[in-house]
């Protein structure tokens, strides 16, 4: 007898990781809400794609992306 086992398909993520919970917050344009997205699909790329830290990448994210705007306002 002859027995097949198939190895189970490796799924590729191809969207940004956002944390998971409520939609956009009030108050955040559409447009800060993209660049926060943005760098946090670079974030979870430089950190080789590895899944389990949306959330940490999302934060890091913001802070890099309001940096700017924290700066200005001191």
């Amino acid at each position: 007898m002859h027995v097949t086992v198939k190895k189970p398909s490796k799924q590729i993520r191809t969207s940004p990781p956002v944390p998971s919970g409520d939609a956009e917050p009030t108050g955040v344009s559409n447009a800060l809400w993209d660049q926060i997205a943005r760098k946090a699909f670079e974030l979870w790329e430089e950190r080789g794609r590895q899944d389990g830290h949306a959330l940490r990448d999302w934060l890091d994210a913001e802070a890099q992306v309001m940096e700017p705007c924290h700066a200005t306002r001191q």
